[in-house]
């Protein structure tokens, strides 16, 4: 049995921390792990969270893709406000390459994730697993999905990219490196992406008001991953979206500045049918999503292919 698709989902189990044991990260990972109460051969999300949040954040997704059918995996990164982790800890130069660490250890420990959740074991498809991320996270999943960093020669760093990861959905993700301010440069020189490596499928969302103080641009930068990138075919717009694309951090999120229920609606709506067919090519909930205009009557946004 796959997960229905249903106007009545299913109830959600989720269980936290499940502490994964991390050597040389000096702190061992936690994890929240979400999933619906039944249905089984669930396909796996791994979400990483953006700067300063944990695994408690994201409700709004975590929860509605846990109720879609999906195992949903939410690390902890170093960076959170969980852990007040000082600047001159000697870690923090290297939290971005912490962060992708803790994406494979979470990919790596599925067995103790499983056992962790009442119920779980045996229900998962680990043949079909995911990547997702916000702000941060999007560049933190944007790596496992074939990014590069670029290093101060102006060459692409290592290939971190991960086999098992099958889809990414990138959300609020930073774009190119050539147009940070001064203050990013000094301060945060792994936020150089190289786009061209990533070929994994993958959905790239925007919002048309997100202006970051990290860049010289405008909110066109944050789709720099779908114009620059073979593997991300498709970009939803949100029309009047800031950074927290309508408040998809948290159901009461202090930093959401554009709170709009509808547009966490589309988010929701488009994201899990995205995964879906990306997961499962013969599902056809992206083909139906996208064979009318996804803004509506209300205009919330646009979705655009190559």
């Amino acid at each position: 049995m796959h997960p229905a698709h249903t106007s009545h989902p299913n109830p959600v189990i989720s269980v936290q921390p499940v502490v994964l044991p991390a050597p040389g990260r000096g702190t061992d990972l936690q994890v929240r792990v979400s999933a619906p109460a039944a249905g089984d051969g669930l396909p796996v999300v791994v979400l990483s969270h953006g700067h300063g949040c944990s695994m408690r954040h994201y409700g709004p997704l975590a929860d509605h893709w846990a109720a879609a059918g999906f195992v949903v995996l939410q690390p902890t990164h170093l960076d959170s406000r969980t852990l007040a982790l000082p600047a001159t800890d000697p870690r923090t130069p290297r939290i971005w390459r912490y962060r992708v660490e803790d994406l494979v250890r979470v990919l790596d420990g599925l067995d103790t994730l499983e056992q962790a959740l009442p119920g779980l074991a045996g229900r998962v498809d680990r043949e079909r697993v995911a990547v997702a991320g916000h702000s941060w996270g999007a560049q933190t999943a944007g790596v496992l999905l074939g990014a590069r960093v670029l290093g101060a020669d102006g060459e692409p760093g290592e290939d971190l990219s991960d086999a098992r990861v099958g889809a990414g959905v990138l959300l609020a993700a930073a774009g190119l490196g050539d147009d940070l301010t001064p203050f990013a440069v000094e301060h945060l020189p792994f936020m150089r992406p190289h786009f061209a490596t990533l070929t994994t499928p993958t959905l790239v969302v925007a919002g048309d008001h997100d202006r970051s103080a990290l860049t010289t641009r405008g909110p066109d930068w944050f789709t720099d991953a779908y114009l620059h990138s073979p593997g991300a075919t498709d970009l939803l717009t949100l029309f009047g979206a800031e950074h927290s694309l309508g408040g998809i951090s948290g159901y009461e999120a202090a930093e959401t500045t554009d709170e709009s229920p509808a547009r966490v609606a589309l988010v929701q709506r488009l994201t899990t049918a995205y995964l879906r067919s990306a997961l499962r090519p013969e599902d056809t909930s992206w083909k139906e999503e996208t064979s009318a205009p996804v803004a509506g009557p209300d205009r919330l946004g646009e979705l655009r292919s190559k």
